[in-house]
């Protein structure tokens, strides 16, 4: 006998459906008629094709910005990952003790993005903040508003600091998941605490991992708060990433036509590189299995 399937179910999606409706793909689909049109004011737009897709992809300045954001995520990535693990491999597993580092970690995640910024931005001042003004004391010329290397430092530490937390939560969960079964076999067979991380715990955590990269690169990549507050871009155009660049051309110099192509173009790539994450999950997920 056929079993009748109920999409009575599907009542339950519509209002976020709804929700989604108008709050992304409206926007979207204005983003693309202001991608293909110019506008000289008075709201009267005229048809441009795809000339200002043609002249952002012709533009030093965008591929500038994309270098540099793209240099900014492999930074995040390269540090946040392997310290979030190693953070997580330290962690009591049970115990008063683990209940208070799971606080002290969830912690820095619960702190708004502007107030982050701001956070930094005093913090790494030379006359006020606890970190320039140390720095200076001991004869290091710190100044991340005129040094590029002191900008970069200062947002990537930020950043590692926000975030390093949600690496670590993620690759503690996966670590919590393996049977200490596996940890008294390994002990009985003398292993090596390197073939213990090697052969149990990493394999153990590679899915959680790759969330973890995953949800780390997306947001790395469309960051634009902390840094914007911290530097505004600066010294000159060194920090500006995707973002703030993409901000600067909308509502700085109002090309809405070419801002709205910029943004396309940004979009699609974070949805390439997230679909080939997503990719490589479900393989790794098909591995397991």
């Amino acid at each position: 006998m056929e079993k009748t399937v109920n999409q009575k179910a599907w009542f339950l999606v519509l209002p976020v459906l709804l929700l989604v409706a108008f709050s992304a793909v409206i926007p979207l689909m204005t983003v693309v008629n202001y991608s293909v049109q110019d506008t000289f004011g008075n709201n009267q737009f005229f048809w441009a094709g795809l000339e200002w897709f043609e002249e952002m992809l012709a533009s030093e300045r965008m591929w500038d910005a994309l270098g540099r954001q793209l240099m900014f995520s492999a930074i995040i990535l390269a540090i946040e990952v392997p310290l979030g693990v190693f953070v997580a491999l330290n962690m009591p597993k049970r115990g008063g003790w683990a209940s208070l580092c799971l606080v002290l970690m969830s912690l820095p995640l619960l702190i708004p993005w502007n107030v982050v910024g701001t956070i930094w931005q005093i913090f790494g001042r030379v006359d006020i903040g606890l970190l320039g003004y140390t720095l200076d004391a001991l004869g290091v010329n710190y100044n991340y508003t005129q040094d590029t290397v002191a900008a970069w430092i200062t947002i990537v530490t930020m950043d590692v600091w926000h975030w390093t937390s949600l690496v670590a939560l993620l690759a503690y969960a996966g670590l919590k998941s393996i049977p200490d079964a596996y940890y008294q076999a390994a002990k009985i067979d003398q292993a090596s605490r390197w073939k213990v991380f090697r052969y149990i715990e990493l394999p153990k955590m590679a899915g959680v991992l790759m969330i973890a990269i995953l949800l780390r690169f997306m947001d790395s990549f469309m960051i634009y708060t902390e840094p914007f507050v911290v530097t505004g871009g600066g010294p000159g155009n060194a920090t500006t990433l995707l973002s703030i660049d993409l901000v600067k051309m909308a509502l700085g110099q109002f090309d809405l036509g070419p801002a709205a192509a910029f943004s396309i173009m940004y979009f699609l790539v974070i949805l390439l590189i997230s679909w080939v994450f997503y990719t490589v999950m479900t393989n790794l997920d098909k591995r397991e299995g």
